[in-house]
């Protein structure tokens, strides 16, 4: 029985990296970062679990030991069970927070009143138990729809999706095959979705390879989604 409360984060929705591309979003979603910037956005989203510490604590040291710049999309339901772990996140300069819903709900089932609920409810808790304010918001799901970008703009959030989805939370994938797969599509200006609650499948061994690979190999820059978004040329190496 699946251990996660339905975080697969848009696989089921935008399709697997390994079937089909993730469908073209419009303009006030974002996806990539300009193409003219050598960086890439790691990202990594917090989805509750049922089971388990929720939190990939070997992961997040290989990016601290690393200063791998990151950004954690955490749910409402996430954040009340990890304070601890959030407030270490939020203890490190190049780590950035933003949010996925509140209980991790599909967004086009909901109605404009609980979508505003859904997506304002994890910033307000961020704003108010740790002086975070928070403007970045990734649908649970990869689930969004025109009343959701209503909501999110209403709300001052900034709706982002990737382009490049890793597959992590299937157990079925190979690390090595998600590695591979990943590199070959990283461009300039890509944003890679992973998971760090402990239900990213392999991701102690997917993460590290992949930065070895960009990172170290071919001198990609590591951006915050914020970084990214507002990345003019080619980012220097850190």
């Amino acid at each position: 029985m699946k251990k996660v409360i339905a975080c697969v984060a848009g696989l089921l929705a935008a399709g697997s990296a390994f079937t089909r591309p993730v469908t073209a979003a419009p303009a006030a979603v974002f996806t990539h970062g300009p193409a003219q910037c050598h960086a890439l956005a790691f990202t990594f989203d917090l989805c509750p679990v049922r089971e388990g510490s929720g939190f990939d604590a070997p992961l997040v040291k290989f990016l601290v030991d690393h200063n791998v710049h990151a950004t954690f999309f955490a749910s409402g339901t996430w954040i009340a069970a990890h304070d601890a772990q959030l407030r270490e996140l939020l203890s490190h300069p190049f780590f950035e927070i933003g949010t996925h819903g509140q209980a991790h709900a599909h967004m086009t089932t909901q109605d404009s009143t609980a979508q505003s609920a859904e997506i304002r409810g994890p910033v307000a808790t961020l704003g108010k138990k740790y002086a975070e304010k928070a403007s970045l918001f990734r649908p649970p799901y990869g689930e969004y729809n025109d009343e959701t970008l209503r909501q999110a703009e209403a709300a001052g959030q900034t709706v982002v999706m990737w382009s490049i989805v890793s597959g992590d939370p299937d157990p079925k994938l190979a690390a090595d095959r998600i590695v591979a797969d990943v590199v070959s599509r990283a461009r300039n200006g890509s944003v890679i979705i992973f998971h760090a609650n402990g239900r990213g499948w392999h991701d102690d061994a997917i993460v590290p390879a992949v930065y070895r690979a960009l990172v170290e190999a071919k001198h990609f820059a590591t951006d915050t989604v914020s970084e990214l978004r507002s990345c003019a040329g080619q980012a220097p190496p850190r």
